[in-house]
Order: C-alpha cells, then structure tokens, then sequence
C-alpha cells in the first residue's frame, strides 16, 4: 500500500504568496449560467480564467529563474521532478539561519532534500513575510558538493531577503539544482524512505510556477 502526502498550498483568488507580487485573480471565462445559452437543456460547463504571477502558491524554481541562458520550466525532465527519492531534514524553530552542520551525516546525495522549519504554520499572515528560516550560502554549497538534485523548504524564500543578493538561489540552480519553497505538511512525512514529486505546467520562458507538490510512502 502507498500513502500521499500533498504538501502544497491552496491557490485562489486574493491569495499572497510573496509581498509585493500580484496576487492571482481567478473567475470565470464561461460560467455555467451563461453556458446554458450554448448546451442544450441541463447541459452546463465552467470554464475557469486566472491571472497570476508565476510566484503563487507553492512553486517551483528552475535555473532559468535566476540565468538567462539556464533550462526553463519547458526544459526540465520529468526525471528531475517526479518520483526523487527523498530525505527530510528537521530544523529547530528558534534557528534562522540554517548553516550546513544541519545537513552533516545525512545522506544527501542523489536525493530531493525537504527541509521542515515548520515556517508554514504562519502562512497566509502577516507574520509568514517576516523573519522566516533561510539556508546559508554556505549550507548550499554543501548540499551542491554532496549531490542533492533537488531542495525544498516550508518557508517564505530558501534564501536571505533582508540583502539584495540571493546565493543559495544562484548556488543551486546554478547547479541544476532545482528549488521548491512554499511546501507544508511536512510534519507528516517521515525523515526518509519517501518519495517526492513536484512537477509544473510544461511552460516556455517561464523560471518558475506552481506545483501540485506531494510525497509518496510505503505503508
């Protein structure tokens, strides 16, 4: 038996997901009232229309996100996205800045590495722009030396916002390493024997967009 775990954000209308970005604007194209006028008699249809900044909801990031010349969301294989093994790493809540001892005898290599901060329990409020956990440069480079494919984490940005540099952004996907930030739920995944999924809309020129983000385990 397999067991899903979905560990991401509900998207709709209004919703912030980074301030100072767009929230999405979500309605109807074709609503089912109007739709009477082309279907025959109790044959309704919606059609949905949104408007939204790639950055909404849980998202994410491929390296043409932060490089010009790196693969965009239309470039990623399916290989690097969907069915990862993975290893979940706990962070104290009272720590901020998540340096690389945090990440020392795990065995990264080859894995989805999801970090729980638990940062999401804050989502949707003020507080969730404000002070959140980040990895450092130097955890980054850790985890980019030690072979992780991928790196998630349950917080508002994986990287340092209070600067304008942004190096476990340009650490990683400088190395093909692809991000995902905004999860949740991770408190119900276990610290290892899972697999992970996170797998976009096949769209050109675009660095990032949402993903229906979930685990799956053995029971």
């Amino acid at each position: 038996m397999k067991k899903l775990i979905d560990l991401s954000h509900i998207v709709e209308d209004g919703l912030v997901t980074y301030k100072g970005l767009p929230a999405p604007i979500i309605c109807d194209y074709l609503s089912r009232e109007e739709s009477k006028k082309h279907y025959a008699a109790g044959t309704t249809f919606q059609i949905g229309k949104i408007e939204m900044c790639s950055n909404t909801g849980t998202y994410l990031d491929s390296p043409f996100h932060r490089y010009e010349d790196g693969k965009d969301i239309s470039e990623l294989a399916l290989k690097s996205l969907a069915n990862l093994e993975g290893v979940k790493v706990v962070v104290n809540e009272e720590i901020t800045s998540i340096d690389e001892d945090v990440f020392q005898n795990i065995e990264v290599q080859g894995k989805a590495v999801l970090i729980q901060t638990n940062w999401s329990r804050h989502w949707n409020t003020e507080q969730y722009y404000e002070g959140h956990p980040f990895l450092t440069e130097n955890a980054a480079q850790y985890l980019r030396d030690n072979g992780a494919i991928l790196v998630g984490i349950d917080s508002y940005n994986i990287d340092n916002v209070a600067g304008n540099e942004r190096p476990v952004h340009s650490t990683l996907l400088g190395s093909e390493i692809l991000i995902v930030e905004h999860l949740c739920n991770l408190n119900e995944v276990p610290n290892s024997g899972f697999r992970f999924y996170a797998v976009p809309v096949k769209v050109k020129g675009f660095g990032t967009f949402p993903v229906r983000a979930f685990t799956e385990i053995e029971t």
